[in-house]
């Protein structure tokens, strides 16, 4: 998880468990707009900058505020909380050092996503295939279901959905025509 940084670089933070773009884009989405009020300042200091080592997981407890029918259809009506690593104490006896993303950082943690948080929304970056990717407007409904392969989160394309809510029900081929009982078919020419 990063924020951009003036420059090239982004100022971020290890997530162990990094996620699938279908955990935790809903999270994000209805973490700043419920949790933190549509506030990306208030996000970033609680998600980067108040973390002394980095995240283990995210949780539930993101969707504070948020509406309990929103809450339900994400989790299933589970809880679980954000765990930080910050309690983790080192073999040498040293304090834990931040773990700060970086490539290098990403590639050793076998880190297969990223997430940045920018003004307008998140980008979510698939480390296998690039450096970059699309953004998911901060607006868009958290029970929008994405896409988890990595190729599909090209930084040329849109963010992939599979559907636009968890409401509604996934695409399906259409159902064929059930064969009419008694009639018969027509003969075959020869």
């Amino acid at each position: 998880m990063a924020r951009p940084t003036t420059g090239t670089g982004y100022s971020g933070i290890h997530v162990q468990l990094d996620g699938l773009p279908s955990h935790h884009l809903p999270l994000l989405l209805a973490a700043y707009q419920y949790k933190f009020g549509r506030n990306v300042e208030a996000m970033c200091r609680h998600l980067i900058d108040d973390v002394a080592v980095g995240w283990g997981e995210l949780g539930t407890d993101l969707l504070d505020g948020a509406p309990p029918t929103l809450v339900a259809a994400l989790t299933g009506g589970e809880q679980w909380p954000s765990r930080t690593l910050d309690h983790l104490i080192t073999p040498d006896g040293f304090p834990p050092v931040r773990m700060s993303v970086t490539a290098y950082t990403a590639d050793v943690q076998d880190m297969q996503w990223g997430y940045v948080l920018h003004n307008h929304g998140v980008e979510v970056i698939s480390l296998l295939n690039e450096d970059i990717g699309p953004v998911v407007d901060w607006d868009t409904d958290p029970l929008t279901v994405f896409n988890d392969h990595p190729a599909a989160w090209s930084s040329l394309d849109p963010a992939p959905t599979i559907r636009l809510s968890r409401s509604t029900p996934p695409p399906s081929a259409p159902a064929a025509a059930p064969a009419k009982v008694g009639t018969p078919r027509p003969a075959a020419r020869r």
